[in-house]
């Protein structure tokens, strides 16, 4: 049975055009004005959702966390002085963002890192996305699923054992419906560390969830990564979302801006029609006048006379598809013509005796 979601408006499902999450996250950098901008880039650039992520760093991370990201491209070193920098937003602004994103008709999601921010959260959005960090947090991940909300699960730096033991605490603590994705906890991601063929795995362990991916990879041209994660089966896509890809810190120099995503949009869309509505082998309805005209006919190599038997000698395949086809070419040996028969003259079953 084909997995579906209903996230906000959208029922997505396995065959449909992906859901695109924006990942602003903090790329608003403490300023709601900024942030509202970056919704609206989001919405022009065809996004589905725009998604902020809800932290204190005094809740998220030890004073003694050391960094994970490349600090070429954000120098600090302290997870949690990296955190302070962009834990200004309370109740009120998120309120205000969500407030913005029904205005401008875009679904307003963002990723909760603690409990409290699941219950301040839990008004404003219609379904919940869990971090890959958190998929070994049970406190939180009962939170979420105790909500009864659709739960987006990503799962980078995650193995079997963890995602299995995550997905039994969120189903027994009430998530009925759930979205797996994949992700690799790499920032920035390198192409060959991206491993989109886990999806296939994912895939096959759990033919009953959503697949998505999250992305962390350097956006090329051809949006390469979200095209073939989502050949691959992930129906729900998310992506770092900036205005600006050449700002310092974290997460820009690794996101998608709006051309970036208008480009997607377009490349998937045509994707979608080259794959076409059909998933069973058979000739479409254009190809009628080919297998007519361009597949083969028992035709004669020589001048015929009514009564003759045919031999090897006096047949070969040639084009259209009008007469005998050479599938039945041992049936034709052997028989008579029925009448007399010019060279080239494709046979039909008409022109000969029967057996």
């Amino acid at each position: 049975m084909t997995a579906q979601i209903k996230f906000g408006d959208r029922v997505v499902g396995q065959s449909d055009l992906p859901y695109v999450i924006a990942e602003i996250g903090v790329n608003h950098e403490g300023s709601l004005e900024t942030a509202k901008l970056l919704i609206e880039s989001a919405k022009r650039g065809g996004a589905d959702a725009a998604k902020f992520q809800t932290y204190k760093a005094g809740l998220i991370a030890s004073k003694f966390s050391p960094s994970y990201w490349d600090t070429s491209k954000e120098p600090t070193t302290s997870q949690y002085e990296l955190f302070t920098k962009y834990d200004a937003f309370g109740e009120a602004e998120y309120k205000e963002l969500a407030t913005h994103c029904k205005k401008h008709e875009i679904e307003f999601v963002s990723t909760p890192f603690d409990l409290g921010a699941v219950e301040m959260l839990n008004p404003l959005v219609r379904y919940f996305k869990i971090a890959s960090a958190d998929i070994t947090n049970p406190p939180l991940l009962k939170k979420v699923a105790a909500t009864g909300k659709p739960v987006i699960l990503s799962s980078g730096a995650s193995n079997i054992d963890e995602i299995d033991a995550a997905l039994t605490i969120l189903r027994s603590a009430g998530a009925k419906e759930i979205c797996l994705m994949h992700c690799i906890l790499n920032y920035p991601t390198r192409n060959e560390n991206a491993h989109l063929g886990m999806l296939i795995d994912l895939r096959n362990r759990y033919p009953d969830l959503l697949l998505g991916y999250s992305d962390h990879t350097l956006p090329n041209e051809q949006m390469t990564s979200l095209i073939s994660a989502h050949l691959l089966g992930a129906v729900v896509l998310e992506k770092h979302f900036t205005l600006d890809k050449t700002l310092p810190g974290n997460d820009h120099y690794h996101a998608m801006d709006e051309k970036d995503l208008l480009r997607f949009q377009k490349n998937v869309k045509q994707v979608h029609e080259l794959l076409g509505p059909s998933r069973v082998k058979a000739p479409i309805a254009t190809e009628e006048i080919s297998r007519l005209n361009a597949r083969r006919s028992i035709v004669l190599t020589r001048d015929l006379k009514s009564g003759h038997k045919l031999s090897e000698q006096d047949l070969i395949a040639k084009r259209p598809g009008t007469g005998i086809s050479p599938m039945h070419w041992d049936e034709v040996i052997g028989r008579s013509v029925s009448r007399d028969l010019p060279e080239d003259h494709i046979v039909t079953w008409d022109d000969l005796t029967k057996p």
